[in-house]
C-alpha cells in the first residue's frame, strides 16, 4: 500500500510539474512573440519621424516606409521558411541567435551617416536605401521571429502546439499596442533620444528571452521537424493557387492601408499620429480573425462591407471637408472592415501547422505586392489618386462568393450594364454635359442602391461601384480646365474653373494660391499680376514684407519657404532681392511655366530658386543674408513638423539679419500653431507678434481691390529677435505679443506634440 501510495504521489508530482513546464513554455513563448512584435511595430513610426526632415515631412515618406516595412518582412518570412526547412532544431536556434546579436551592431537606432542627402529626383528608392542601411538587419530579425517562433512552438510538444496560429494573435497583440502608444503615449511624454535608447535595452531582453525559448525547443523530445504535430487544416500540401489566394487577399488590405493612410495624411498633418492609426487597425484585424474563437462572427463583417463601401464612395460625390471628423470615421471604418473581410478569408483558410512558414510566407509576398503597387508603381502611372478607387473595387472581389459563372441572367447583367455606362458617360466626355446637383446626387444614390441588391454577387457588386466611381470622377466639375501634376510629394491640381476667372492650384483640399488670368468677358490678363489668397498685401505676410521694407528704408532680401504659385514674388518691389526653397521639383514647374501662372516670371523673373528640404539648403546659405524669411511650406492642412521645431526656429535666427522677421504662415483647419511657434521662439530668446484675436489682419479694404474672389485671412505668427525689429508692425493695434504657453513643451526636433495642437484648435 506505501508503495502503491508512494507512485501515486510521484504521478501526481510529474503531471503537476508537467503542466507548470507546460505553462512556463507557453508564457516564455508567448513574451518573446508579444515583445518581438512591438519592437518591430515601434520602430517603424519611431524610424520615420527622424527620416522625415530630410525629406519635407512627406506624407510618401510613410508610404515608402511602409513598402521597405513590408519586403523586409517578406525576407525575414523567406529565412524562417528555409531555416525551418533546411535547418531545423538546435542548427536553426544557434543560427537564428547569431543573427540577432548581428543586429546589435547597428544599434542604438540612427539615421545612417553614409547616406547622404535625398537627391532632387528618385526619392522613393533613396528612402528604401536609408532604411536598409540604416535599420535593416534589425527589422529583418525581427521580421522572423513570428514565424519562427511559431515553427518552434509547434515543435515542443504542448498540447496547444498542434493549432500554433493563435500565437499570430499574441504577435498581432504586441504590435497593435505599440502603434497605438506611439502618438498617444511615447511621442508626447519623451525624446527621440530615450525612444531609441529604451528599445535598444528591449531589443537585448528580446534576445535573451529568445535563447530560452531555443533551449525549450532543444530540450523537447519533438525538436526534429518530422516529429512537428499535424492538427487542423488539410494534410495536403498546399498549392500554388492556394498560395495565389493567400497572397491576394493579403495584397489587398496591404495596398489599401498605403492609400487610405496618404489619403488622410494629406489633409491633416505627416505624423504618427495618422500613420499608426490605419496600421494598427490593420493589425487588431490580425488579432481578432485569428483567435481560437472569434469575439465577432467572420459573417458580420461580410455583410457590414457593403453598407460601408457604398457610404465612402458616397464621399466622392459629396463635399464633406468642413467636417473632417466624419470623412476620416467613414475612410478608418470601411478600412477597418475590409481588412477584417480579406484576413478572416485568409485565416479560414489557412493550412496545417507543418505548412505555417509557407503560408506567412504567402502572406508577406502579397503584402510588397500591394505595398509596392500603391505605393511605388501607382504614383507614376496615375496622375491622380487612382489607386485608392480601384484598391476598393479590389476589396470587393475578395469578399466570399466571387466566381465567374457565365450564364444568360449574368450576361444580361453586363450588356445592361455596359450601356448604362455608354448613356451615362457618353453625352459628357463627348457633348460637355452636366446633371443638374440634384440629379447627379441622386443618380449616385441610385446607383449604389441598386448595387446593394447585388452585393451576394462580389463580381456584380463590383461592377456597380466601379460604375459609380467612374460617374463620379468624369462629372467632377474640377476636372474642367484640370492638370494634375504627381510626385513623390503628391497631387496637384491646377484648376480653371468653369466660367471663372481664376486659375486655382490645389494640394488636397487645400487651396495653395490662385491668379485671375482673364477679365469678365474671357480676355487673358497681361502684365503683372495681383498677389491674392494668402499672400494679399494686406495679408499677415504682405504687412510683415512692408513693416521690413519700412524699417530698413530701401530695398530688402525675402526668402520664402515654400513656393507654391510664386505669388509671393509679386510683393517685392524694385531692387529687392528673393529667394525660394522648394522641395518639390514639380512645383518650380507649375510656379515659372507662363502656361500655369506667371507670378514669378512678371513680378521677380530674377528670384533664386533652391531645390531641396530648406532645413538642408537653407543651412547651406550665409548667415544674416535676409531681412525677412517666410515658412509655408505646408501641404494641404499636412504640416512638416521638422520646420516647427526650436531647432528650426534657431537656423531661421541664424539666417536673418540682426533686425530681420521670420513670418510662419500657420493656417490650419486642424491644429493651433500659433503657440508652438510662441515656444519655440522663446527657447531662443525671441519674441513673436500675432494678429489680435478677432481682427482680420488679412482684410482688404472693399474700395482698394476690384473684387474680393480668392481672397483670404490668414494666421501669421511673425517672429524677431526683439520689439525693435518688429519696426512699424509693433506699432499697430492690431498686432499683439503672443507668450508661451508654461504649460506647454517646447517642440524640438525629438518632440512634438500633435494630440495637443489637435485638442488646442477644438476648444
Amino acid at each position: 500500500m506505501a508503495v502503491t501510495s508512494r507512485k501515486k504521489s510521484r504521478k501526481r508530482n510529474a503531471e503537476a510539474f508537467s503542466l507548470q513546464s507546460q505553462g512556463v513554455t507557453l508564457a516564455i513563448y508567448a513574451a518573446a512573440i508579444f515583445l518581438s512584435a512591438g519592437l518591430l511595430f515601434a520602430v517603424q513610426p519611431l524610424f520615420t519621424k527622424m527620416v522625415l526632415p530630410t525629406l519635407g515631412g512627406a506624407p510618401s515618406v510613410w508610404s515608402m516606409a511602409l513598402v521597405f516595412f513590408q519586403a523586409a518582412l517578406l525576407g525575414g518570412y523567406l529565412y524562417a521558411h528555409l531555416l525551418t526547412r533546411h535547418l531545423p532544431g538546435r542548427r536553426s536556434v544557434v543560427v537564428h541567435l547569431l543573427v540577432l546579436l548581428g543586429a546589435t551592431l547597428v544599434l542604438p537606432l540612427s539615421i545612417s551617416t553614409t547616406w547622404g542627402r535625398p537627391p532632387a529626383d528618385g526619392e522613393t528608392l533613396w528612402i528604401i536605401g536609408l532604411f536598409t542601411v540604416s535599420i535593416g538587419l534589425p527589422f529583418f530579425a525581427l521580421s522572423a521571429n513570428a514565424p519562427l517562433l511559431q515553427a518552434w512552438y509547434a515543435r515542443t510538444g504542448h498540447p496547444s502546439s498542434k493549432d500554433p496560429y493563435f500565437l499570430y494573435g499574441a504577435s498581432n497583440v504586441g504590435s497593435f499596442l505599440a502603434l497605438l502608444s506611439y502618438p498617444f503615449l511615447v511621442e508626447p511624454l519623451s525624446r527621440l533620444g530615450q525612444q531609441t535608447t529604451t528599445w535598444s535595452v528591449l531589443f537585448y531582453v528580446l534576445i535573451a528571452l529568445i535563447a530560452l525559448c531555443g533551449l525549450l525547443l532543444v530540450r523537447s523530445k519533438n525538436a526534429a521537424p518530422s516529429a512537428a504535430p499535424v492538427a487542423r487544416g488539410t494534410l495536403q500540401a498546399p498549392t500554388l493557387k492556394d498560395g495565389a489566394i493567400w497572397a491576394a487577399l493579403a495584397a489587398v488590405p496591404a495596398g489599401l492601408m498605403i492609400a487610405v493612410t496618404a489619403h488622410i495624411s494629406t489633409d491633416i498633418a505627416a505624423a504618427p499620429l495618422l500613420w499608426v492609426i490605419p496600421l494598427a487597425l490593420y493589425l487588431l484585424s490580425y488579432v481578432l480573425v485569428f483567435q481560437v474563437k472569434p469575439l465577432i462572427p467572420h459573417e458580420f463583417f461580410v455583410r457590414a462591407q457593403p453598407f460601408l463601401i457604398a457610404l465612402l464612395v458616397a464621399t466622392y460625390a459629396v463635399d464633406l471637408k468642413f467636417n473632417i471628423l466624419a470623412v476620416f470615421a467613414i475612410h478608418i471604418a470601411t478600412f477597418f472592415v475590409t481588412c477584417m473581410v480579406c484576413h478572416g478569408e485568409l485565416a479560414r483558410r489557412r493550412p496545417a501547422a507543418r505548412y505555417l512558414t509557407a503560408f506567412y510566407l504567402w502572406m508577406a509576398v502579397g503584402g510588397v505586392i500591394g505595398g509596392i503597387a500603391a505605393g511605388m508603381i501607382a504614383p507614376r502611372v496615375f496622375d491622380w489618386v487612382a489607386e485608392y478607387p480601384l484598391l476598393i473595387i479590389a476589396a470587393v472581389l475578395c469578399r466570399p462568393g466571387f466566381s465567374l459563372v457565365d450564364n444568360r441572367e449574368v450576361r444580361i447583367f453586363w450588356l445592361a450594364l455596359l450601356a448604362l455606362l455608354v448613356l451615362l458617360l457618353v453625352p459628357r466626355l463627348a457633348f460637355g454635359y452636366e446633371f443638374a446637383n440634384n440629379a447627379y446626387g441622386g443618380m449616385v444614390i441610385v446607383i449604389l442602391a441598386v448595387a446593394l441588391i447585388f452585393a451576394h454577387d462580389p463580381l456584380r457588386f463590383a461592377g456597380l461601384i466601379a460604375l459609380t466611381l467612374m460617374f463620379i470622377h468624369v462629372y467632377d466639375t474640377e476636372r474642367v480646365g484640370r492638370v494634375s501634376i504627381r510626385s513623390f510629394f503628391g497631387v496637384h491640381k491646377i484648376v480653371d474653373a468653369p466660367g471663372s476667372e481664376y486659375r486655382v492650384l490645389m494640394h488636397g483640399t487645400t487651396i495653395h494660391g490662385a491668379q485671375k488670368v482673364r477679365d469678365a468677358d474671357g480676355n487673358p490678363l497681361r502684365g503683372r499680376p495681383e498677389s491674392i489668397t494668402y499672400y494679399q498685401s494686406k495679408s499677415g505676410i504682405g504687412q510683415t514684407i512692408k513693416a521690413a521694407r519700412e524699417r530698413k528704408g530701401g530695398a530688402i532680401r525675402i526668402a520664402a519657404i515654400g513656393l507654391g504659385t510664386g505669388s509671393i514674388a509679386c510683393l517685392t518691389e524694385e531692387g529687392d532681392k528673393l529667394t525660394f526653397f522648394e522641395i518639390d521639383s514639380s512645383v518650380v514647374r507649375i510656379s515659372t511655366e507662363e502656361n500655369y501662372f506667371t507670378f514669378v516670371a512678371n513680378c521677380a523673373p530674377d528670384a533664386n530658386i533652391i531645390l531641396g528640404d530648406a532645413r538642408l539648403t537653407l543651412a547651406d546659405v550665409p548667415d544674416g543674408q535676409f531681412d525677412v524669411i517666410i515658412v509655408d511650406a505646408f501641404s494641404s492642412d499636412a504640416i512638416p513638423i521638422h520646420l516647427l521645431t526650436r531647432e528650426a526656429m534657431a537656423i531661421y535666427l541664424r539666417k536673418a539679419a540682426p533686425d530681420g522677421l521670420i513670418a510662419l504662415h500657420v493656417s490650419n483647419r486642424h491644429l493651433e500653431l500659433s503657440s508652438v511657434v510662441a515656444g519655440i521662439a522663446a527657447a531662443n530668446d525671441a519674441v513673436t507678434r500675432v494678429p489680435t484675436p478677432g481682427e482680420d489682419a488679412g482684410n482688404n479694404d472693399e474700395d482698394e481691390v476690384s473684387d474680393t474672389a480668392y481672397r483670404y485671412s490668414t494666421n501669421v505668427a511673425v517672429v524677431g529677435r526683439n520689439e525693435k525689429a518688429f519696426g512699424p508692425l509693433a506699432e499697430r493695434e492690431k498686432w499683439d505679443v503672443l507668450e508661451p504657453d508654461p504649460d506647454q513643451r517646447v517642440w524640438t526636433d525629438d518632440y512634438s506634440n500633435l494630440i495637443g495642437a489637435l485638442l488646442r484648435n477644438m476648444n
